[in-house]
């Protein structure tokens, strides 16, 4: 069997420590990503959800600025961003930009102070790559209970709101004319959203974590409209493509560039684009056959 294997798996991968720790991580942050991502795709707000990520420089260089790992600042800059749009006003689709372009202007001005202020006042000349384009395989151990409590409680929260959720997105005003607490519904949506964007941020970095929320959730969209079974496909395909991309940065050490691995971010990255591009096939084919038998 480890004959068989050799050529994908280089030597060390199933003793690594720090692989075994990126699987879990990443596992658990694809599934969760996955049902999230459904919804988010289905209510148009990806912008939201970038905007998300882009405000997690911010907590993540704060973090570093302080002192602790980013996770901590990536979860509360988006939930303090998560407040700040639903103060603003998100009930409608113009409402949502204008909130989300004004929370995250002002966010990323903060992070270029604080990325500053990483590398002069404490010479963390590494903490712009880890927060921008994530390090799964220097996640600590200890990280992965945290991990696995954010991904629960965004899992929750979607399991309790999920029926409303998806009334309100479909038709905001025949989910209040049946009243259903839609702004109320939003609020807590946009919760389990910012726990997630974090958790992504945390696996692929924070202006990636977007690939990996949309990328799978839209891929899955293109298969099937029905909800239950786009959130599975989605999941199976953000599982599909961090472990394909920890299998590829692993091995990447031992290529012509000896010594030099590639980051996961970049693989999971282009895997998620290849998937999309790929879901779309076959209705491009259904489109070829119908303008042959049109002609």
């Amino acid at each position: 069997m480890s004959h068989l294997l050799a050529p994908v798996f280089e030597t060390g991968f199933f003793e690594s420590d720090a692989v075994r720790t990126a699987v879990i991580v990443g596992t658990v942050v694809a599934l969760v990503a996955g049902a999230l991502g459904v919804f988010t795709v289905m209510r148009g707000q990806s912008f939201a959800a970038e905007a998300f990520g882009d405000i997690g420089t911010t907590g993540g260089s704060g973090a570093f600025l302080l002192g602790v790992g980013p996770l901590p600042g990536f979860l509360a800059s988006g939930v303090l961003a998560a407040g700040a749009m639903e103060l603003v006003g998100i009930q409608r689709a113009r409402g949502r930009d204008l909130a989300t372009g004004i929370v995250l202007g002002a966010a990323l001005g903060l992070a270029a102070l604080f990325l500053y202020l990483d590398s002069t006042v404490h010479d963390t000349t590494g903490a712009a790559v880890t927060i921008l384009f994530g390090s799964i395989f220097t996640i600590a151990g200890s990280t992965i209970p945290l991990v696995a409590i954010l991904a629960g409680a965004a899992a929750a929260i979607l399991l309790v709101i999920h029926r409303p959720l998806l009334l309100s997105t479909v038709s905001p005003e025949i989910a209040s004319a049946r009243g259903v607490p839609v702004r109320l519904v939003g609020a807590m949506y946009l919760l389990a959203l910012a726990a997630t964007v974090a958790l992504c941020a945390l696996t692929i970095g924070s202006i990636l974590s977007t690939a990996l929320l949309i990328g799978p959730a839209a891929a899955a969209l293109r298969a099937t409209r029905r909800p239950g079974r786009a959130i599975l496909l989605a999941g199976l395909l953000g599982v599909a493509a961090v472990w394909l991309g920890i299998v590829l940065a692993y091995d990447s050490y031992y290529w012509p560039s000896r010594g030099n691995a590639w980051p996961v971010s970049f693989f999971v990255v282009t895997i998620v684009f290849c998937l999309y591009l790929l879901s779309g096939v076959p209705a491009w084919r259904q489109r070829q056959r119908e303008k042959r038998a049109d002609g």
